[in-house]
């Protein structure tokens, strides 16, 4: 499941399908109804890959919560989005325990879950890619062929500039924000 090419788009429902990317914008196609259009850099644009969930000690990246919530539900949907407030908090309690109660608000639980449908609807919910490590190792593989496999020469390290990873993909396009992870309940009142 690659999260980087999808994105979330502050003012537009739903996630949105990176198709191509152009010099002040990029080219998004909604999965929800598979209309495309341009994307500008006044957009607030988040990759869920960027997305990360507040708990009590760390911030857990959306992939994981989805993951969780996939292995809940044997691959199916989950809970309705809509259902009420006590329940969708139930739920999320069950799928992340420890997640941050007082930053996490509702209306982001609603976000996530309505996020992962959107996701199995289309068919981009696949965890395999996360094993393909193991399947190696379980075929017989030496370690040592691995890393012949994997391994790629090393670049000098690049000065940081002002706070961004010099390897970032903030670096090579405008489809981040900026370098920033973006966070759920970042903000008073949940939007």
């Amino acid at each position: 499941m690659d999260l980087k090419k999808i994105m979330a788009i502050a003012g537009y429902p739903g996630l949105f399908k990176l198709v191509s990317q152009g010099k002040n914008n990029v080219i998004v196609e909604s999965l929800i109804d598979n209309k495309r259009m341009p994307a500008f850099s006044s957009h607030k644009i988040s990759a869920l890959d960027d997305i990360a969930v507040f708990t009590e000690d760390k911030e857990v990246p959306l992939r994981d919560v989805f993951k969780t919530i996939f292995e809940k539900e044997s691959g199916k949907e989950c809970i309705d989005p809509k259902s009420d407030p006590e329940k969708l908090k139930e739920y999320f309690a069950v799928v992340l325990p420890n997640y941050h109660r007082e930053k996490v608000y509702v209306s982001d639980i609603k976000k996530m879950l309505s996020w992962y449908i959107l996701l199995l609807k289309n068919n981009l919910l696949d965890f395999t890619e996360e094993e393909k490590p193991a399947e190696s190792e379980a075929k017989g593989d030496s370690t040592e062929d691995a890393e012949k496999k994997v391994a790629k020469p090393k670049k000098s390290p690049a000065k940081n500039q002002g706070g961004i990873k010099p390897n970032s993909s903030a670096m090579k396009g405008n489809v981040k924000a900026k370098g920033k992870t973006t966070t759920f309940a970042s903000k008073k009142g949940g939007e």
